[in-house]
C-alpha cells in the first residue's frame, strides 16, 4: 500500500515478523545512533546530578580495562543466547553452511577465519560467531568463537561492555597472537580482513573486497601456525544501499577524511522504517548464506620472509575466489556477478 509514494507494509502481518523487524530495528538504531546518545546522557549525568562520581569511576575503569578486548573479552552466555538474537537471525534470515561435508577443525588447534564482504555491519559473520542463533557451535562444537573488531570500540562506554560480553575483541596483533597461542587450542578467531575500507564499495549486488595489499593476517597465520580459513557471506551487502558517494566527491574526500583519523566511515545508510519499506535505518529483509570453506594448513614460522607471506596470501586468495565461484549460482540473483578485489 503506497501513500505520497510511500510503501507501506500489509496490516496483518505475523505477530513474529513484527518482533523481528522490532529487534533488528533497535539493534541497528543503536549501532549507528545510539553512541551519540549515550555520550550526551553521560555528559548530563557528569554536569547535572548528584551521581556524577559514579559516572567518572565507570569511565576511569574503561581506560583501566583497555586491555581486556587484547585477552579473549568476557565472553557471557546468557547474553549471546538470548531470545533476541533468534528474532534477529530469522529476521534476513542468516544461515550457515560448510562448503562441503570435510571441512572439519581439529579440536587441538587454533584457527583464523577470514570473512568478507565486510558489508555494513558485517551482519552474517556476527550472526554466526557472536550469537548462540547463529548455528556456529553446532557446526564446530569444540571451538570458542571470537569475533575481532576495531579496538575504537572498545573505548564507547557500554558499546564495549556488550562487545566484551559478546566474546569480541580488538583486531590487533596483540590480540590474534594471544587467541591463536593458546596451548590446548579450541580457539576460532574471526577477522573481517577488509575493514572498514570495504564500506565505500557496499552496494546491493556488488561484491568489491579490500584483500589486495593486506597480508597481515596471513603474516600472522605463519607465526603462529594457525590455519586459516575463507569466509563468504553472500547476501551481505543486499540488506542496506547507501548515499552514493563516487571517488572525487565531497562525501567521499568527507568519509576519508573521518577514516583517516578515527579508523571509522561514517557511512549513510539507506534501508526501510519499521512500518514502511521506502527509507530508514532498518535493514532490508535479504537471505545472508554464510559458507565456510576448507580449511588453509599452515605451518608455524617464527620469523616469515615475504615470500612465505606472499605465497600463503596468494593460496588464499585463490581459495576465496573458488569459495565464491563455487556457490554465487546458487545463492546471488545473477550468476554473472564477479568478484572485484582491491
Amino acid at each position: 500500500m503506497k501513500i505520497f509514494g510511500i510503501e507501506f507494509a500489509p496490516l496483518h502481518v505475523p505477530l513474529s515478523r513484527r518482533l523481528q523487524t522490532l529487534t533488528v530495528g533497535l539493534f541497528y538504531t543503536y549501532m549507528t545512533l545510539g553512541q551519540f546518545l549515550i555520550w550526551f546522557i553521560l555528559l548530563f549525568l557528569i554536569l547535572f546530578t548528584s551521581i556524577r562520581f559514579l559516572v567518572i569511576a565507570y569511565l576511569i575503569w574503561i581506560w583501566v580495562d583497555k586491555k581486556s578486548c587484547e585477552r579473549g573479552g568476557r565472553r557471557v552466555e546468557w547474553v549471546r543466547g538470548g531470545r533476541f538474537w533468534k528474532f534477529f537471525k530469522d529476521f534476513f534470515p542468516v544461515n550457515v553452511e560448510k562448503d562441503s561435508e570435510d571441512v572439519e577443525l581439529d579440536p587441538k588447534r587454533n584457527y583464523l577465519f577470514c570473512s568478507f564482504p565486510h558489508g555494513m555491519l558485517a551482519t552474517g559473520t556476527f550472526t554466526v560467531f557472536g550469537t548462540r542463533s547463529g548455528g556456529f557451535h553446532k557446526l564446530f562444537p569444540k571451538h570458542t568463537p571470537h569475533i575481532l573488531t576495531l579496538r575504537q570500540n572498545f573505548y564507547l562506554p557500554l558499546t564495549r561492555d556488550f562487545l566484551l560480553s559478546m566474546g569480541m575483541s580488538a583486531a590487533s596483533a596483540k590480540s590474534i597472537n594471544f587467541l591463536m597461542s593458546r596451548p590446548s587450542g579450541g580457539n576460532a578467531a574471526l577477522l573481517i580482513v577488509g575493514g572498514a575500507a570495504e564500506l565505500f564499495y557496499c552496494k546491493p549486488g556488488q561484491y568489491h573486497l579490500v584483500l589486495k595489499n593486506r597480508k597481515g593476517f596471513a603474516r600472522l597465520a605463519l607465526k603462529n601456525g594457525s590455519p586459516l580459513v575463507p569466509i563468504f557471506s553472500f547476501g551481505e551487502t543486499d540488506i542496506y544501499d547507501q548515499v552514493s558517494n563516487p571517488e572525487g566527491s565531497l562525501l567521499r574526500m568527507f568519509q576519508e577524511w573521518v577514516k583517516g583519523i578515527t579508523g571509522i566511515v561514517p557511512i549513510i545508510p539507506l534501508g526501510r522504517g519499521y512500518l514502511q519499506y521506502s527509507f530508514g535505518l532498518v535493514p532490508y529483509r535479504k537471505p545472508i548464506n554464510v559458507i565456510v570453506g576448507k580449511p588453509i594448513d599452515v605451518e608455524r614460522v617464527e620469523d616469515a620472509t615475504q615470500e612465505q607471506i606472499d605465497a600463503l596470501h596468494a593460496t588464499f586468495i585463490k581459495q576465496l575466489t573458488e569459495l565464491f565461484d563455487k556457490h554465487k549460482h546458487k545463492y546471488l540473483e545473477d550468476p554473472e556477478t564477479t568478484l572485484v578485489i582491491h
